[in-house]
């Protein structure tokens, strides 16, 4: 390796949003995120069902109009 060229890399701790905080190297130091591994839907299984229905069902009803004057021609 040539030398004073590479980055200090030091220990560090890492914060996410849900209060979870542990340490890691890095050559950044104090790191902050929004979501981690113990907040993680996929990895607490906790997932959120998004309300598919709704959305499809509003689309429909906005070009409801179109496909009548369509249908009509």
């Amino acid at each position: 390796m040539k030398a004073n060229i590479h980055p200090e890399y030091k220990e560090t701790t890492i914060s996410c949003a849900c209060g979870n905080v542990f340490e890691i190297g890095s050559t950044r130091s104090d790191i902050r995120v929004e979501i981690c591994s113990h907040c993680h839907p996929f990895f607490t299984g906790k997932q959120k069902l998004l309300d598919t229905a709704g959305r499809i069902e509003r689309f429909r009803k906005k070009y409801e109009k179109f496909n009548k004057e369509k249908s009509e021609s």
